[in-house]
């Protein structure tokens, strides 16, 4: 979620919260014979809001999870688990009166200091990722058929690299028309598809350059295309690239210069949808962290609160 105009009120009651938690936390501490406890009146009080904060944050994901609820919008459950869930952190120090207490309140810190870190790199990651995609996967696609469009390309170059060079010593990789970015399946942010099959190449006739295009394409080129491959090697990066296929159109004749070009367009798409690979991992791994974590910390705090009201 995006932090933009809509999250002004949150804010400002976030601010708030914390002032008045703050003003109200210094003669509280001043006038403590024996230092805060979590015990005090106003230790609990702390100490209740703080979880409570806690228990609305964590219940988004129960709520994601039962999609049939309709108890209020999803974007004012994000917008309360992000604020809420930044404030409860100084709202549970105040109720220990930053101690850590025993080895169960230790681990909750622990545990608190964890989740609170990872909900706000959640957040920045949130506000930078989708603007970088922008401008570095142009021609992003469906996440799911990423492999199935890579496979798709890696077909069309094996018809290119056939149709000028003669046939591969290798299996021509074919994928299920279906997949291809274009065929309603896959589509840009536009709402138009991202690009469309290549028309099938017309046969040259096979010259002896051609076994330089053959031997580059079987070394560098048609690895780097394979989607069971890590898209790594010369092909990684694009000035790397850049410089293979200048050296490639040097020594090729003008007949096999289309050829070249069509490969290195899709080398470039093939890039890109590394790219978006790697950042849409980036973008949701930090879940893995968060999520488990923000779990068992609300299981230990109601723990904790059981445990306290007991004894």
């Amino acid at each position: 979620m995006l932090i933009d105009s809509g999250h002004r009120r949150w804010i400002v009651a976030s601010v708030v919260i914390l002032a008045v938690a703050t003003a109200c936390y210094v003669p509280y501490v001043r006038a403590a014979l024996n230092g805060p406890s979590g015990g005090s009146m106003h230790g609990l009080v702390y100490g209740i809001v703080g979880f409570a904060f806690m228990i609305f944050a964590g219940l988004l994901g129960a709520r994601r999870k039962v999609p049939t609820w309709r108890i209020g919008r999803g974007t004012l459950w994000m917008r309360g688990h992000i604020w809420l869930g930044l404030v409860s952190f100084p709202l549970i120090l105040f109720h220990g009166g930053f101690a850590l207490g025993g080895p169960l309140t230790t681990v909750m810190m622990i545990l608190f200091v964890v989740v609170w870190v990872s909900g706000i790199v959640g957040v920045i990651l949130q506000q930078t990722l989708p603007r970088l995609m922008l401008t570095r996967v142009p021609l992003e696609t469906v996440y799911e058929q990423i492999d199935a469009v890579v496979g798709q390309l890696l077909e069309e170059s094996d018809t290119l690299v056939t149709a000028a060079c003669g046939p591969l010593t290798v299996a021509v990789h074919a994928a299920p028309d279906e997949r291809r970015a274009g065929g309603g399946v896959a589509a840009s942010r536009s709402g138009q598809p991202r690009s469309s099959p290549r028309a099938r190449p017309v046969a040259l006739t096979p010259v002896p350059e051609s076994r330089a295009l053959r031997e580059t394409y079987l070394r560098d080129i048609r690895p780097f295309l394979d989607p069971r491959d890590a898209p790594d090697g010369v092909l990684g990066t694009s000035s790397r690239a850049a410089t293979l296929f200048r050296n490639l159109r040097t020594t090729l004749p003008a007949l096999l210069q289309d050829t070249v070009t069509e490969l290195e367009s899709i080398c470039d798409e093939r890039r890109q949808l590394a790219d978006q690979k790697r950042l849409h991992h980036v973008l949701h791994g930090w879940l893995l962290v968060h999520v488990p974590l923000s779990m068992a910390l609300l299981l230990l705090g109601a723990v904790h609160a059981v445990i306290a009201l007991r004894y």
